[in-house]
C-alpha cells in the first residue's frame, strides 16, 4: 500500500474529509477502510485551532499530512488528518472504520466481538489499531500510521453529508461524510443514511 502524498492534504479541508471516506488506515497490523469523517477548520468554534496557535494545537498548524492524534475527555484518544497549507489549523477527524486487517487483534483490544462495533467510533478505532497519542505529529506518508488510496477492489463510494456530533459549537454545519450502505458508520447516522440501511430485528 502506497500511503497517500501530502499534497493530498494540502487542500480545502472539506474536500479531503470527502475524499478520505473509502481509503484505508494502516497501524501495525490493523486497518480498516474509512467510512466516516469530519471536517475542523480554525475559522469555526469547534475546532481546536480556534483559539489559535498553543502548545497544544501546533500540531494543527503544522505541515499538511501529519497526524493530530489528542486525547478526549481523558480517556480516548482521537485521530486527525492534517490538512490545508502549514499555517492553516485545519484538520480531519477520523469517525468510523470498517475492520480490513487484524480483525483478531482488534477484538482482543476492544473485548468485543460484533464487527461493527470494532470501529464504529473515534475512540474506538483508535483503540483497535493501538493508536496513542505519543503518535501526535507523525507523517502519514511515511510514520507508523499510514493513510493510504481506497482498496483496488472496491469502487468509490457514496457519499453522505451530515451536521457534526458530539459537538455544542457549529453543530450546524454539514461538514460530516459516511459512507451510504455502511454499517460501521458510528451513531446516530445521518437522515440520508438511515435509508440505505436495512433494519434489523429490534431496531
Amino acid at each position: 500500500m502506497t500511503p497517500l502524498p501530502a499534497a493530498f492534504y494540502r487542500r480545502p479541508v472539506l474536500e479531503v474529509a470527502r475524499d478520505l471516506v473509502g481509503c484505508t488506515v494502516t497501524h501495525g497490523e490493523a486497518s480498516g477502510v474509512i467510512v466516516e469523517t469530519e471536517a475542523y477548520h480554525h475559522s469555526e468554534p469547534a475546532c481546536h485551532a480556534y483559539v489559535g496557535l498553543t502548545a497544544r494545537t501546533s500540531t494543527l498548524f503544522g505541515p499538511p499530512g501529519i497526524a493530530y492524534v489528542y486525547r478526549s475527555y481523558g480517556i480516548h484518544a482521537l485521530l486527525n488528518a492534517v490538512c490545508e497549507p502549514e499555517g492553516v489549523g485545519a484538520a480531519v477527524l477520523i469517525r468510523a472504520l470498517e475492520p480490513l486487517e487484524g480483525i483478531g487483534l482488534m477484538r482482543e483490544r476492544r473485548g468485543v466481538e460484533r464487527l461493527e462495533e470494532l470501529c464504529s467510533g473515534p475512540g474506538k478505532l483508535t483503540q483497535a489499531l493501538g493508536i496513542g497519542v505519543d503518535l501526535n505529529a507523525t507523517g502519514l506518508a511515511g510514520g507508523p500510521i499510514a493513510i493510504g488510496p481506497r482498496p483496488a477492489a472496491d469502487s468509490e463510494p457514496v457519499v453522505a453529508a451530515g451536521t457534526r456530533i458530539g459537538i455544542t459549537r457549529a453543530a450546524e454545519l454539514p461538514w460530516r461524510f459516511c459512507a451510504v450502505g455502511s454499517r460501521h458508520v458510528s451513531r446516530p447516522w445521518p437522515p440520508e443514511l438511515r435509508p440505505a440501511l436495512p433494519a434489523r430485528s429490534g431496531e
